[in-house]
């Protein structure tokens, strides 16, 4: 999807990590001294002791745990025999398991407190493996005071956030690494649930938009091409469909062609068959306004039938080239996942006088309440998603548009730029790429428009 259109953008992001840690906060346990609460409740019932961390203290008590962990567990590996050769050897003197010993390891090579939290086990096999040092003639105190580093963590966990989930949550806003995995793992698990109940599910899901001068001097052609690879449906009756869907200024009826320069009014007119899988997987074109559904036909389910299908829409003269510096517009293009998807592959090709005054930035939509974003209405910021994707340099020119997941990906931008009359090698390349997309999201890359010289 592409546009531009005229409202200035004030950009306000909205962090997940935030929300989530406001979430928790909230929900949190709450917490007095033990001691002084039981006592307290006996004598007045009526009494509702309440003493909610604040995240500043929170994030001290955090740190302070993991300062106390790292000093137990450097006393008493230091008195094991080959502590400090790695976990295997470390396993065997201990006697457990090397998965165990690699991530205590790990976790105490950690630069810094916070770190060493996000790393550790959890409370149970730190006191298994503690237990197993006591066998190896460590001394007594260091053990105590590593048990009672293993005590406070645990209390920590249960009385402030809740579980580790929840803690691995708030690392995620303090600890780069732990934001990583965080956000890789919940995508995941959003992957797996949205593709079992939407019934269907691709292993990559791929667009790239062309921008190209019109011959007029003053529009913009705008070729879009969506591939789908290993889409599947993993129950039998389920209806699989994409669309593209385009914003701009002007209200005149689209005009969509296939690569030929033909109408994209037929069932496999917009259809790559050289590019798909074979036999060529059947579509049904439905235009419904600025709307363009494509709807598989087969019935098939199941990995097995799993299909490469590759379209493409040539839109000429789409966009205005130039647009005044005073209406504060941006262009963009957005890949909108609607199929549950293991990968996203999302490339933005631009011709080397358009759009050339900055480097594009990128913005990702969760368009599940109110629709496809328009990246102009400031109404929008709120919306967007503070996720880890990023947008990659690839370069001028057609050899620096390969692709290790899509089949043949830089032979099939060269035809299409042949068969159009465009130089690839006057374009420049952008790409992001993300596993587990989230789906009924928009990843959006936002250009800076160009007024006349």
């Amino acid at each position: 999807m592409y546009n531009q259109v005229s409202e200035p953008v004030n950009a306000v992001l909205m962090c997940v990590d935030s929300e989530i840690i406001k979430f928790i906060r909230a929900s949190a346990i709450q917490y007095t001294n033990t001691n002084m609460s039981k006592s307290r409740t006996q004598s007045n019932p009526q009494t509702l002791i309440s003493n909610t961390p604040s995240m500043g203290s929170l994030e001290i008590r955090i740190n302070a745990a993991g300062e106390d962990l790292l000093a137990g567990f450097v006393r008493v590996l230091d008195q094991i025999p080959g502590g400090d050769s790695g976990p295997q050897r470390l396993a065997k003197e201990l006697g457990v398991d090397k998965v165990l010993t690699s991530r205590i390891l790990k976790a105490l090579r950690a630069s810094d407190p916070m770190s060493v939290v996000h790393r550790v086990p959890g409370p149970e096999p730190m006191r298994r493996l503690l237990k197993a040092a006591s066998k190896c003639g460590v001394n007594a105190d260091d053990l105590l005071e590593a048990n009672g580093a293993v005590d406070r963590f645990e209390s920590l966990i249960q009385s402030e956030i809740g579980d580790r989930s929840a803690l691995e949550a708030i690392l995620s806003a303090w600890v780069p690494e732990a934001r990583r995995e965080f956000e890789l793992r919940r995508k995941q698990a959003a992957f797996r649930a949205m593709s079992q109940l939407k019934g269907a599910q691709a292993d990559v899901y791929a667009e790239a938009a062309i921008f190209y001068p019109s011959d007029d001097g003053e529009h913009i052609d705008v070729v879009w091409i969506k591939a789908v690879i290993g889409l599947h449906r993993l129950r039998p009756g389920v209806r699989v469909k994409f669309t593209s869907h385009r914003q701009i200024e002007e209200h005149s009826g689209r005009k969509t062609y296939t690569l030929a320069g033909d109408r994209v009014d037929g069932v496999a007119s917009a259809t790559l068959s050289q590019y798909c899988s074979t036999p060529t997987p059947v579509l049904e074109v439905d235009q419904a306004g600025e709307l363009m559904h494509y709807l598989l036909q087969e019935n098939s389910f199941g990995a097995s039938s799993s299909v490469d299908l590759v379209t493409c829409e040539v839109n000429r003269a789409e966009i205005p080239r130039y647009i005044p510096d005073e209406r504060n517009r941006k262009a963009w293009a957005s890949s909108d996942i609607n199929i549950p998807s293991r990968r996203m592959h999302f490339d933005v090709f631009v011709h080397k006088d358009l759009y050339n005054r900055s480097y594009p930035e990128l913005k990702i939509y969760d368009t599940t309440i109110s629709g496809q974003a328009d990246i102009n209405n400031p109404a929008r910021d709120m919306d967007q998603l503070d996720l880890l994707e990023s947008i990659e340099n690839l370069g001028n020119g057609l050899n620096r548009f390969g692709s290790s997941h899509v089949p043949r990906y830089r032979k099939m931008i060269e035809e299409v730029c042949n068969t159009l009359n465009f130089n690839s090698n006057t374009l420049r390349g952008y790409r992001c790429i993300a596993d587990y997309p989230i789906y009924g999201s928009q990843t959006a890359m936002v250009f800076s428009t160009q007024d006349r010289d």
